[in-house]
């Protein structure tokens, strides 16, 4: 099977800062930005090629998050969420070809917008850790499909835990591991869809080497910024990846 894989430099020109940033984002830090790695990439390629190209990559970036961050997670959360992230897959892999990128970019953008408005208008009070957990399954469900779709599944499931004010580190290792598993589960669907293919792959191995270095700069600062600073940065985040989402859906 001869190597192949993508020799416009264009595409290398937007892949490059994309895997940066989508390691920063798998860290935790600068964690809403991370929805924004696929679209970036898909200013070169189809977004399903520009998913299937990134899926090898967040595998590397999951083993290496899990192994800077697994003791930190929230396991009683994960048990509400995981199941529902992993039921999103399952809906995405139904609906996939059904829904355009574009539909799915505007709903991911406008939930996104609407959870920060909900955020700036009625902020949380004292007790606001305390959430639904009906909630917390249907926001599950969402990540799922949005990340199947196109690996933003950041937004939805922030939407949940983000009000929670976990320690940064906690918050981080709780969406490494959540990420882990539903990134895990779409190697069949994505294999089965025709997505899995020699070129994607060939360009995957290619850009590979930087997969880990977001996520070990992204730890880093994780461990180091005060908790005040890194959910502003994570709220600016989520707001900047909302309005590019919105935009790229309804233009």
């Amino acid at each position: 099977m001869a190597f192949q894989l993508i020799a416009d430099p264009a595409f290398y020109a937007v892949a490059v800062p994309a895997v940066l940033l989508m390691g920063l984002a798998k860290s935790g830090f600068l964690g809403g930005f991370g929805s924004l790695a696929v679209p970036l990439m898909a200013l070169a390629v189809p977004v399903p090629q520009a998913a299937a190209i990134m899926l090898p990559l967040l595998f590397i970036m999951d083993a290496v998050g899990l192994q800077q961050m697994w003791k930190q997670r929230d396991s009683a959360l994960l048990r509400l969420l995981l199941p529902a992230g992993l039921g999103g897959t399952v809906v995405g892999t139904v609906l996939f070809g059904l829904l355009s990128g574009k539909t799915v970019a505007a709903i991911v953008g406008g939930l996104t917008l609407a959870f920060l408005a909900q955020r700036l208008l009625f902020p949380p009070k004292a007790d606001g850790h305390v959430r639904s957990k009906p909630l917390g399954v249907l926001l599950g469900i969402a990540s799922g499909f949005t990340s199947f779709v196109a690996h933003a599944g950041s937004p939805p499931i922030s939407a949940y835990v983000l009000p929670m004010r976990l320690p940064p580190i906690t918050f981080a290792a709780t969406m490494a591991v959540f990420f882990a598993a539903v990134n895990l589960s779409k190697w069949i669907p994505y294999a089965w869809l025709g997505l899995i293919d020699v070129r994607n792959m060939s360009t995957s191995v290619v850009l590979m080497p930087l997969a880990p270095i977001g996520v070990w700069l992204g730890v880093w600062l994780t461990k180091r910024i005060p908790s005040t600073w890194f959910y502003r940065v994570a709220y600016s985040g989520m707001g900047l990846t909302g309005l590019k989402l919105l935009w790229d859906g309804l233009r």
